[in-house]
């Protein structure tokens, strides 16, 4: 229910027993008297190593163990790629003090003796095909003898005790909200080395505070907007590639710089990234803009309706402008005509003001080698695709055309 609630995440579930000690020839032969509920049953190094990879953001082979054979190359070995949330999961994986060390939060699931074993019964009959007598002298020789020694102690070090499990929706959502606030900006960053959050001063949050006001008049949220639209621009230009440069100053002296990428051109979403194109024609003095106009119909669906570009932009690196990246939707279909028309996917950087964590998701997953530069990444959206805290709908507001009796606009 956690990995379903975060479906807009990359959450990868592992779990302890992958990590089954391979058994010999001779522990085979007697399997019914080995017991697979002591801690000392688990490969825990293994399982230290994997998650310390993942960590790290380094795939790893896990394998899938066999329950009926007893055996872990059965099956072949899953690839688990590094993720927003990793998911571990087993019945002691909080008996050892390393493994509880790796961890941003853990949680206990408590549930009554009767449903336990209830569960275990259904699970080994039906799913594992073993006799109801064998399942019975297990648990009591075994896994109730292990539960009173080495899980139910664990209790102590749990973060979070659910009773009731999956049906526990209150506790669910909680966990789920706590996940997402961990989820900062710093974090995304992290998992997508292709975003860029421009470094925040005081200076900048002032002027965040004043464009998010709702009482702040037209006037000053276009100032304050054309002030944080231009540092946004700038940084944009500083991933464009650069060719070294000599030249000579008026001391007579040689000075070693850079020449600007020469071969450049916008592209605005219409109509909200049209307020950017000001600060990008004055910092590239002559700079071809083209247009791209996309119909939203509903959270999903969206309409190609005007695009002019120039003709050589399959040559050209393309700054593409608008201040919001809310679902995504939009972005990602102007980014797919712009490869259409022959851009290569490394040549774009998607220049915008307010990113939500579920468009950046969007975009950076369906486009791994552009750029997106931004000033500042917010909660998420609401339940009509809103951003929030946001701003409200940025042309509105920028354009001066808001209507006050009506400001519930979705974003793009």
């Amino acid at each position: 229910m956690i990995i379903q609630q975060l479906h807009d995440q990359r959450v990868v579930l592992v779990n302890q027993d992958s990590f089954y000690h391979k058994l010999t020839e001779e522990e085979l032969a007697r399997v019914h008297e080995y017991n697979f509920d002591h801690p000392d049953a688990f490969d825990t190094e293994k399982l230290l190593d994997s998650i310390d990879n993942l960590r790290h953001g380094r795939a790893v082979d896990i394998p899938k163990y066999d329950f009926k054979s007893y055996k872990l190359d059965v099956f072949p070995v899953r690839r688990v790629n590094p993720s927003d949330v990793i998911i571990l999961e087993g019945i002691l994986i909080f008996h050892d003090p390393r493994v509880r060390e790796l961890m941003n939060m853990k949680i206990f699931v408590d549930t009554d003796a009767d449903v336990r074993l209830a569960r275990r019964i259904r699970r080994d009959t039906v799913g594992k095909s073993r006799d109801i007598g064998a399942v019975l002298d297990q648990y009591s020789k075994f896994v109730k003898p292990a539960f009173d020694d080495f899980i139910l102690p664990t209790k102590k070090y749990a973060d979070i005790i659910i009773p009731r499990g999956g049906d526990n929706h209150v506790a669910i959502d909680l966990i789920v909200q706590h996940i997402r606030t961990k989820l900062g900006q710093h974090d995304l960053c992290k998992i997508y080395p292709n975003l860029y959050v421009i470094q925040s001063t005081f200076q900048i949050r002032g002027m965040h505070t004043l464009i998010r006001d709702s009482q702040t008049t037209k006037h000053d949220f276009v100032f304050y907007a054309d002030r944080l639209i231009r540092l946004v621009v700038e940084h944009g230009l500083g991933h464009l590639p650069f060719t070294e440069k000599q030249v000579i100053t008026p001391t007579g002296s040689v000075y070693t710089g850079v020449d600007f990428c020469k071969r450049l051109c916008g592209v605005s979403i219409i109509r909200s990234g049209e307020s950017m194109e000001n600060a990008l024609r004055a910092c590239c003095k002559g700079i071809k803009i083209g247009k791209i106009l996309i119909h939203r119909e509903g959270d999903n669906g969206q309409q190609l309706i005007y695009e002019k570009l120039p003709q050589d932009i399959s040559k050209r690196h393309v700054l593409l402008l608008d201040p919001i990246l809310g679902t995504g939707n939009s972005a990602v279909q102007a980014i797919s005509l712009l490869i259409k028309k022959g851009v290569p996917e490394s040549n774009i950087i998607f220049l915008n003001l307010i990113s939500a964590p579920q468009g950046v998701h969007m975009v950076c997953k369906s486009f791994p080698r552009l750029k997106i530069v931004t000033s500042e990444i917010d909660i998420g959206l609401n339940k009509d695709f809103c951003v929030i805290p946001g701003m409200g709908e940025f042309g509105d507001r920028y354009f001066g055309t808001d209507d006050d009796d009506d400001q519930k606009v979705v974003a793009p």
